[in-house]
């Protein structure tokens, strides 16, 4: 599989406004072993963002993963979108400790991309999780999240 990452991050960008309005930077999306993805999303470090204790405010971390998990999904079905619309059904997220600084999350397909096409072309609508772990840039990990997907047939 071969990911044009500046593709992806340009149709995230203009496809998602608030990612723009928040900041984001795309760091990365690339394959993985077994035809997974990787996205990694960085949260610069601003005021606009902070929370009532000096770190990024808890909606700008969940949009920072939901974002990240966005490019994977984007990377890995993106030729699909003629017949499938991707849509976030539900996500979870646990802040475990307070982040300062910028913050980074990384974001993982949770089932291999041919699985969830074999779905798609039998006539059902898949789900997969994309899996998202937030961090400071250093690596010391703040949150985790689940983001699921599904690929509505058009």
């Amino acid at each position: 599989m071969t990911i044009d990452s500046r593709q992806v991050a340009s149709g995230m960008l203009e496809a998602v406004p608030f990612a723009r309005t928040l900041g984001f930077e795309f760091v990365e999306v690339a394959p993985e072993a077994e035809g997974g993805v990787r996205a990694v999303v960085r949260l610069p470090d601003s005021p606009a963002t902070h929370n009532h204790v000096g770190g990024p405010h808890a909606g700008a971390m969940f949009t920072l993963g939901e974002t990240a998990s966005g490019a994977v999904v984007l990377a890995a079905f993106g030729q699909l979108l003629d017949r499938a619309v991707p849509l976030a059904v539900r996500a979870e997220i646990a802040y475990r400790k307070l982040a300062r600084g910028p913050v980074l999350a990384t974001a993982r397909l949770g089932r291999p991309a041919l699985e969830v096409i074999d779905e798609l072309e039998s006539g059902r609508r898949p789900e997969f999780p994309v899996e998202v772990e937030i961090t400071t840039e250093d690596g010391t990990p703040t949150s985790a999240m689940t983001v699921v997907w599904t690929l509505r047939p058009n």
